[in-house]
């Protein structure tokens, strides 16, 4: 028997070979499961953090400027514990009630170019009475007593696996948790004014 024969029919080493087939899928389905449930648990500390914070922001005492700055503070210290690299990203948004901050419709215009914005001066109804077109029709800030604001938090970071990168999905992960709490009733909620047409920018 030629040796080319004895060659063909040795299968010793055969195990290596279909383990160096098999092992980069694995890494890589590994790296991948590790990835996501680090999502997932940042979603849910970040949840658990914008809970907190958004109950002590509806206090009368909170609710002076000084008083957020410190509690947005102390998520993004919270939320550096998670993760150092994060890009942290806080915003308060506040409605006359809890069905208007669900909607979150934006304030009726005549859309006379087509582009889905108010602009070029077309004319929309300011229904909060802010002077400015607002997409979502809340308000910038905690508001007063008894409104309901949205409390929202998001976080950009890189992932902590090399596998989203390595099939184009982007080198970075967003998380966002949000909330919707009432103000304290500690007075009487302040009203809108009449509806004013105005014109947009």
């Amino acid at each position: 028997m030629t040796s080319l024969a004895l060659l063909r029919r040795d299968k010793r080493g055969a195990t290596i070979v279909e383990f160096a087939i098999v092992a980069p899928v694995m890494c890589m389905l590994l790296m991948g499961a590790f990835d996501v449930s680090h999502t997932l648990y940042t979603q849910a500390a970040l949840q658990g953090i914008v809970q907190k914070t958004a109950r002590d922001s509806t206090l009368e005492a909170s609710n002076a400027a000084e008083a957020q700055t410190l509690l947005d503070e102390k998520v993004r210290d919270q939320v550096s514990a998670l993760y150092k690299a994060a890009n942290i990203t806080i915003s308060r948004r506040f409605y006359r009630s809890f069905t208007e901050a669900a909607a979150a419709r934006a304030e009726t215009y005549t859309d006379t170019n087509a582009n889905n914005t108010c602009d070029a001066g077309e004319p929309y109804e300011d229904t909060n009475g802010n002077s400015v077109w607002d997409r979502d029709g809340g308000n910038a800030g905690q508001g007063g007593a008894k409104d309901a604001t949205l409390y929202t938090v998001t976080l950009t970071y890189p992932h902590v696996m090399p596998v989203a990168g390595m099939l184009g999905l982007g080198n970075t992960t967003t998380v966002s948790a949000k909330t919707i709490l009432r103000n304290q009733p500690y007075g009487d909620q302040d009203s809108y004014g009449a509806m004013v047409v105005r014109n947009c920018t």
